[in-house]
């Protein structure tokens, strides 16, 4: 098989990353990187997935590491994981000499660790440039289970049609699933056991990056946990907090004491971002400084200024992210950093070690097991979005009406732009076709006992 064949075969397959920004995967594989890096990290507290997809399919994994290093004649092939991922250690481990080309790199226990910025750092000792990507300093990195992924569209001829997550917080039994794209968040909790508690909040996504939802919102590719969560927790008052609010806290109480930018993983990298400076500037309304404001591009958004650092407990993270909006929205383009970056001396001393940062933010008592389940599940309906991936959204090739069976092709990647195409997560009849979904409701015939998959 050459590049372009395997590449057509990931565009179709819908494979995108399976969490973050959905980054189309074929897109990603390239001739100009000497170095692949699958990312185990699990960035976010509470979130299992990757180790355990890893601990059960890591043959697989490996296979198709090798064949994308192989095809686009990468040399160097990273599995980067935690140390205290014993199961997923030990999977790749006895696996290892089937391999000899991989190399397991052990990360600390750190966040944010699973930013594609920080673990190209951690893995190789190259700066991706403020702004940048890893490609450009010859880099490609995937996740476990768009790697995954990736076998099942080549090996086994399957698109993407499932989504596994992480359920945890208030639920009767936290557990990894995997279940239909297009299911909502509240079907994911009842087969957790449903939510132990009233006065909740669900957030899809990590605590730190992800947002809080509707319960009945559907699961899309990237979603990688649906936590329940009180809302009394840190975690959901931080994000329910009024943006104004949050400006008028800061002016009235910021000391500039610069922790949040001692502590910025992106900063620690040597990229201009600097939250203390911001904060100085927007609250005084000094608009003199014009690069304080355009460097709120590099901002990450990992949360570590607000949800760690800032002793006041202000929003410089929040506060940089309405910055960033105005500018995008306004045409206004990151500033060219062309200078050479050097991590900070001190970086090593200053990063925000996983346990006290999930102690900070209130989940010490949901950090449990999470028994991964890949038992089937099949809902009466799905909601599948066009837009589930960065780029142009898929275009849908079927109407309201027709009959579809779990796999089809509903909609395809839109041709010469960066895109991926989209499937039946379950069979049924099509009940909606918009420019932004597509419903799928099961026929009657096939409620009593659809087992395919």
């Amino acid at each position: 098989m050459d590049a372009a064949q395997l590449k057509e075969i990931i565009r179709d397959s819908g494979v995108i990353g399976a969490g973050g920004a959905g980054f189309p995967a074929y897109a990603k594989l390239s001739d100009k990187a000497d170095t692949m890096i699958l990312n185990c990290a699990e960035c976010e507290p509470l979130l299992k997935v990757h180790r355990q997809l890893l601990a059960e399919h890591a043959y697989e994994i490996m296979t198709m590491m090798t064949e994308i290093a192989a095809v686009f004649s990468i040399e160097n092939i990273y599995i980067a994981l935690k140390a205290g991922y014993k199961e997923a250690i030990e999977a790749v481990s006895a696996h290892h000499e089937s391999f000899p080309g991989l190399k397991i790199q052990l990360l600390k226990e750190v966040y944010p660790v699973g930013d594609e910025v920080i673990l190209t750092f951690e893995t190789t000792g190259r700066i991706v440039p403020a702004g940048g990507l890893p490609i450009q300093i010859g880099v490609t990195v995937f996740n476990v289970e768009t790697m995954y992924n990736m076998y099942l569209a080549v090996h086994e001829g399957k698109p993407v049609t499932h989504k596994y997550l992480t359920v945890a917080g208030e639920v009767k039994n936290p557990c990894t699933l995997r279940v239909p794209i297009g299911m909502t968040a509240k079907q994911a909790v009842e087969l957790a056991g449903g939510q132990t508690s009233d006065d909740v909040a669900y957030i899809m996504g990590g605590p730190a990056t992800g947002r809080i939802i509707p319960r009945y919102e559907a699961i899309t590719k990237t979603t990688n946990a649906i936590l329940v969560l009180p809302l009394t927790n840190t975690v959901i008052r931080k994000k329910q907090t009024n943006v104004k609010i949050d400006m008028k806290r800061a002016m009235a109480s910021c000391c500039q004491c610069q922790m949040c930018t001692d502590l910025c993983p992106r900063h620690l990298l040597g990229h201009p971002i600097e939250p203390h400076a911001f904060m100085q500037s927007a609250t005084s309304g000094d608009s003199s400084k014009t690069g304080v404001y355009l460097n709120t591009h590099f901002c990450c958004a990992c949360g570590v200024c607000e949800l760690f650092a800032c002793p006041q407990g202000l929003a410089p993270r929040t506060l940089i992210q309405e910055c960033k909006a105005e500018l995008r929205k306004n045409g206004v383009a990151a500033p060219v950093v062309t200078q050479e970056l050097e991590a900070d001396k001190a970086r090593a001393y200053r990063m925000t070690a996983m346990k006290r940062f999930i102690g900070r933010l209130g989940l010490t008592e949901y950090n449990v097991p999470a028994p991964m389940r890949e038992n089937a599940f099949i809902p009466d309906r799905v909601t599948i979005y066009l837009n589930q991936h960065i780029g142009a959204p898929s275009i849908p090739i079927v109407k309201k009406g027709d009959i579809v069976r779990v796999g089809d092709v509903i909609a395809e990647a839109e041709e010469g732009k960066l895109s991926a195409g989209v499937h039946a997560s379950i069979s049924g009849k099509i009940t909606e076709c918009s420019g932004r979904f597509i419903m799928i409701d099961r026929v009657k015939a096939e409620r009593s006992g659809d087992s395919h998959e």
